[in-house]
């Protein structure tokens, strides 16, 4: 899956006016897939507006808790440092 393949599975959750992922990173997209999903199994409502690279750090843009997005963020630096 690409960036493009993934905004477009999780278009509905995409808030209006946001280009959504913009890593384009194999492991990334197979990582975040795999997230969303299961919040969205678990039942939870959420939408996504970016989420991006910006000066080195990794930026997670969605209306899950702040600790989610801290932990997407940390995840996705630490696959980009792996590599």
């Amino acid at each position: 899956m690409n960036i493009d393949e993934f905004n477009e599975k999780y278009k509905e959750y995409l808030e209006e006016g946001h280009y959504g992922l913009a890593i384009e990173n194999k492991e990334v997209i197979k990582f975040l897939d795999k997230e969303f999903e299961k919040h969205l199994n678990s039942g939870k409502k959420f939408s996504y507006s970016q989420i991006k690279m910006k000066f080195k750090f990794a930026r997670v843009y969605t209306t899950l808790s702040g600790d989610i997005n801290a932990f997407l963020e940390n995840k996705i630096e630490e696959i980009l440092c792996t590599e």
